[in-house]
């Protein structure tokens, strides 16, 4: 049984700590970019042919000089000798100094994630151009970053309104909800069922919303499993009973996770909701313990129906922002968001989700929960 919970968390398309991260793009340069930053005493020469052919120049004209005023070809080499080793030693110091700065330069874009964190080095420039050229960088990239600050506090702003109007829109759905419990018949079950909708899609806009910043609103407390998942199945009671759908849970009482409690409820609401809407009849909940008292230590709680599954051409982009598949088309009622959000937030929490699915058989959505215990109070809110 055990072999074949392993085969089952190997198969289809995942998300997770790898896939999914909430660093920043690594700005380092590209591999060709650092070695045209090296060079060798030939190059530094060839990039000053022009000058090596003045100095050339300038020793040919002064040895034939000396010659023409008669010292001989002796004071000539002399002279040329004292005039090329005045010439040469500032040349190879000159060298030695930009070898060293590229070397440096080399060495803190290899070892720096984000080239805006490279510290000044106009003071170690060895030539003018180059901390001129050092100068209009680091003003770019102030500027950039300007910019980006901006657009981070439009971004935020925007998400603050959003958030704020979706709490106001629930506070008619909460009147409409306690009008419509003093109603009765076919058209106010209806009716109940279209406000349950509603709020549904505002909940999910609200997820949407914060799904930028997860890393900044979740607190890992140690959870209990089974509560978790019949509270993903009590918010969906009214869709499940209305659809016919059944649900059994294969978990235990004490098993407990990891996790930030508002958020794992949503994901796990949200694949309810997925089984329900493509013609689940039974959905059933299951977990276990791998690899316990290691640290690759996890709890994988599978979430699996009998509903119309995935063609396999999709299942790969299941967690695609805005894909809806030919399944999702076939109903007409996707958005493409669910699946999206889930693995968004899975891979930011720093969990695993893989989702495998046959068509006309059935989907299996499993989540894996680290069991460090390092994790346990983490939190950023």
């Amino acid at each position: 049984m055990s072999e074949q919970k392993n085969r089952d968390a190997d198969d289809g398309a995942r998300v997770g700590p790898a896939e999914t991260s909430s660093m920043p793009a690594n700005l380092a340069p590209p591999a060709h970019v650092i070695e045209a930053a090296s060079f060798s005493p030939g190059a530094f020469l060839a990039d000053r042919c022009l000058e090596a052919a003045g100095l050339a120049l300038a020793l040919a004209s002064a040895a034939c000089i000396v010659v023409a005023l008669g010292m001989g070809w002796q004071a000539a080499a002399l002279i040329c000798g004292i005039f090329a080793f005045c010439t040469v030693v500032p040349i190879a110091v000159r060298f030695w100094r930009e070898r060293q700065f590229r070397n440096t330069m080399v060495s803190l874009l290899e070892n720096t994630a984000d080239v805006r964190h490279v510290p000044p080095l106009a003071p170690h420039a060895p030539t003018l151009e180059t901390a001129l050229a050092e100068d209009l960088v680091v003003g770019a990239l102030a500027r950039a970053e300007k910019e980006n600050q901006a657009l981070r506090n439009a971004n935020n702003e925007y998400r603050t309104y959003v958030e704020q109007w979706i709490h106001e829109a629930k506070t008619p759905i909460a009147a409409a909800k306690l009008v419509l419990a003093s109603m009765h018949g076919e058209s106010a079950a209806a009716l109940k069922g279209e406000i349950e909708r509603i709020e549904s899609q505002v909940v999910q806009a609200l997820y949407v919303a914060r799904s930028t910043s997860v890393e900044n609103d979740y607190a890992i407390r140690e959870e209990v499993l089974l509560e978790l998942a019949k509270d993903a199945v009590k918010e969906n009671a009214r869709l499940l009973v209305g659809r016919g759908v059944s649900v059994s849970f294969d978990v235990d009482a004490d098993l407990r996770v990891l996790a930030d409690r508002q958020w794992v409820r949503f994901m796990l609401s949200q694949v309810v909701v997925n089984a329900a809407k493509y013609d689940a009849a039974a959905i059933a909940f299951r977990a276990w313990e791998e690899d316990a008292g290691t640290p690759q230590g996890r709890v994988l709680v599978e979430v699996r129906d009998d509903g119309c599954g995935i063609p396999a051409a999709d299942v790969p982009r299941v967690f695609e922002r805005g894909f809806t598949g030919q399944v999702g088309r076939a109903h007409g009622s996707s958005t493409g968001m669910g699946l999206y959000l889930v693995g968004l937030m899975a891979g930011k929490l720093g969990m695993g989700v893989m989702l495998a699915s046959e068509e006309g058989a059935g989907t299996r959505v499993v989540f894996a929960f680290p069991c460090d215990r390092r994790r346990l109070g983490a939190q950023n809110v």
